[in-house]
């Protein structure tokens, strides 16, 4: 008896959510749409225009790709409670070197975003890639596509690394760096990390303050920089030159689980203040543990600030996750000695010193600084 071939070989997989199914001709206009949506065109390389011959390649390259025994895995995407199983998107295995190991891409209509279809489409598929004798699934896409790692991230993918200038530029540009990641047959298919999303928090004072997420034109209010280098690693310094990179790592470091980083913002005007945040160094703020920074614009100094944005912080931080706080045991955070301002704010929102580290900086004048290190502890 022959062996089956295309479209009666696609196993259809389903989890009651999401359902799995071979593409089919019907689903060629929405293939075209998907590929025009500025989404997919930011994200992937598709032939721009895409039209209709490009979909009918598609779908052929589908075609063949299943009736070769060592091919690439396509699938369709769909709702499993829509009964005409109405295409929303496509996810694919590819084999790699290693037969045991496959790479996978995936991508969804517009219509089918935000409903977490994807994240089980890729715990289906990784699923039926190990019960078939694979050992792990890797995944990549271009830096700064949250929506693409969220989804991994969802189904428990290891990030290992960025490896620059490793993607083509569809409009022709420098090569992009790109994220890598993996889970293996042995892992929970479930998000090993926390997603550090930054809630609002505010102050309800006249004049007061708005903690919010950074926003890309948030640029507009920087200021340039007026403090001695030793008060804080350059890297981690706002400044407008520097700030898409800044906002990009400080945004890689949040969907890792080390870092919520808050815009502080005027109340009433929603303009940028400056910056807090809570971060550790190792693990990720599940844990019990870790540091306080802040930074204020030159314009926004002298004015209770950083105290006023530091307490709410803390508090936060101190909510038990329960009431939707990071429930921490501890904070801490590190000064320079002649940093007063600073030093005065961890004054006043009851931080002590609890080391002192000497001669940590040298100054350009030869002169070398101490380094405070602060604690605090809940009430």
């Amino acid at each position: 008896m022959s062996e089956a071939i295309f479209p009666t070989c696609v196993p259809e997989l389903t989890d009651g959510h999401v359902r799995l199914r071979a593409h089919r001709a019907g689903d060629l206009e929405a293939i075209v749409e998907q590929s025009n949506d500025p989404d997919s065109l930011r994200w992937t390389m598709v032939p721009r225009p895409y039209g209709p011959d490009d979909a009918r390649a598609f779908l052929a390259l589908i075609e063949a790709a299943w009736n070769d025994p060592e091919g690439v895995r396509f699938w369709a995407v769909t709702d499993a409670a829509d009964e005409t199983g109405a295409y929303l998107g496509t996810i694919d295995l590819r084999p790699q070197a290693s037969r045991d190991v496959a790479d996978t891409g995936f991508g969804l209509h517009p219509a089918g975003r935000g409903r977490g279809l994807m994240a089980g489409a890729l715990r289906l598929v990784s699923r039926w890639w190990f019960e078939n004798g694979g050992t792990r699934v890797t995944w990549a896409a271009i830096r700064g596509n949250f929506a693409s790692w969220r989804v991994a991230w969802a189904c428990g993918f290891t990030l290992h690394a960025t490896l620059p200038g490793t993607h083509p530029d569809a409009d022709g540009g420098p090569a992009l760096d790109t994220w890598r990641a993996s889970v293996t047959a042995d892992d929970v298919m479930e998000h090993r990390t926390p997603w550090a999303d930054p809630p609002v928090l505010e102050t309800h004072d006249a004049g007061g303050l708005r903690l919010r997420a950074w926003r890309d034109d948030d640029v507009e209010a920087l200021e340039p920089l007026d403090q001695p280098a030793h008060h804080m690693p350059a890297r981690g310094v706002l400044d407008a030159d520097t700030f898409p990179e800044w906002l990009l790592t400080r945004r890689e470091k949040m969907a890792v689980g080390t870092t919520l980083s808050w815009c502080i913002a005027d109340a009433a005007t929603d303009r940028a203040l400056g910056e807090a945040l809570v971060f550790v160094t190792e693990g990720t703020l599940d844990d019990d543990a870790a540091e306080l920074g802040y930074q204020v614009l030159p314009s926004a100094r002298r004015r209770g600030v950083a105290t006023a944005a530091a307490r709410l912080v803390v508090e936060h931080a101190f909510t038990p996750r329960s009431d939707g706080g990071l429930g921490l045991r501890r904070l801490v955070a590190q000064t320079a000695d002649d940093n007063v301002a600073s030093n005065r704010v961890l004054d006043a929102v009851g931080f002590e010193i609890w080391g002192r580290e000497s001669a940590a900086d040298v100054l350009p004048d030869g002169r070398a600084v101490d380094a405070l290190h602060w604690e605090l502890l809940p009430d």
